[in-house]
């Protein structure tokens, strides 16, 4: 079987290591080739194909967005799977990114689990994975135990979620529906309010709504495995009322953090940032704040 070869583009020599010993570690059989610019990986481009493409997204010369535009403008790279590595989490960069024909986000800093679960979900979508598969060790393979998870250590790692037997969440006006989960977040730490967060991957997390505004909702979830991820696209069920009305807001991880200071917190605090403009549902999580389910006053971090 053919040996996965994967580009990394960063004008940071640390990272463009870090990126391909992750991979080497991981998947010993990999080929890996890095550029320190969106210009020089072009020119490595128009030579030969890859199977994966990681890229920075300020970068000299060419930036990652243009460099994602122009492989989208090539017969040969148009559909090769292009996962941005960056810190800008905003709102517009995000949109930006996907209007290019980005695949997949990763947010710096990042783990090796984190790395090593975005390039099998990328090159999965393409039906490369068993390729990529096929370089790992066994005992990886066998327990999808990833080394050097500097995440999983803060947060001890611990599986609290349950799968839903529909992997992709879906967007839906808010208005009157049934409770899609249960609405037990086991002994979770006490807020404004409760609902649940469904993760594109089909996993669903009960959570505690700490604060909520226009742009932003803080929510803390027990500790799970697969942990979230920033930039990771979700939906987040919010309940309000003894009707049960629900409104499924459609948004992205911004954050990840622990909620306590200790290394074995059985919980995580997660910024999930909003990213419809339908105003039904701006209403609703205005109506959600005056009745006083959330606090008021929140800003969304920067």
């Amino acid at each position: 079987m053919s040996k996965i070869s994967v580009l990394v583009v960063d004008d940071a020599t640390f990272i463009r290591d870090l990126v391909k010993k992750g991979l080497r570690d991981n998947f010993p059989g990999i080929q890996t080739e890095d550029a320190v610019n969106g210009r020089k990986a072009q020119q490595m481009l128009a030579r030969q194909s890859f199977d994966l493409i990681l890229c920075d997204w300020e970068m000299p010369e060419m930036s990652g967005l243009e460099l994602l535009s122009w492989c989208r403008e090539q017969d040969e790279h148009k559909s090769t799977p292009f996962i941005m590595v960056t810190s800008r989490g905003d709102k517009e960069n995000v949109v930006q990114a996907i209007q290019a024909g980005v695949s997949d986000f990763i947010g710096k800093p990042f783990s090796n689990e984190q790395l090593i679960t975005k390039v099998k979900k990328a090159l999965s979508r393409v039906g490369k994975l068993q390729a990529l598969l096929s370089s790992a060790p066994p005992k990886m393979l066998s327990t999808g135990a990833y080394a050097n998870d500097s995440l999983a250590a803060l947060t001890g790692g611990k599986a609290a979620v349950v799968k839903t037997p529909n992997p992709t969440p879906r967007a839906a006006a808010p208005g009157a529906a049934p409770r899609a989960a249960s609405k037990a977040a086991g002994s979770a730490p006490s807020g404004r309010g409760q609902g649940q967060l469904r993760l594109s991957s089909g996993d669903v997390m009960p959570c505690v709504i700490k604060a909520i505004s226009l742009k932003e909702a803080l929510l803390v979830v027990r500790r799970g495995d697969p942990l979230p991820q920033v930039l990771d696209s979700a939906v987040l069920d919010l309940e309000q009322g003894e009707a049960a009305e629900t409104a499924r807001l459609n948004g992205y991880l911004h954050a990840v953090a622990a909620f306590e200071p200790r290394p074995d917190s059985d919980w995580l605090q997660l910024s999930f940032r909003f990213v419809d403009q339908d105003p039904q549902k701006l209403d609703y999580i205005s109506r959600l704040i005056a009745r006083g389910t959330a606090q008021k006053h929140f800003s969304p971090g920067a």
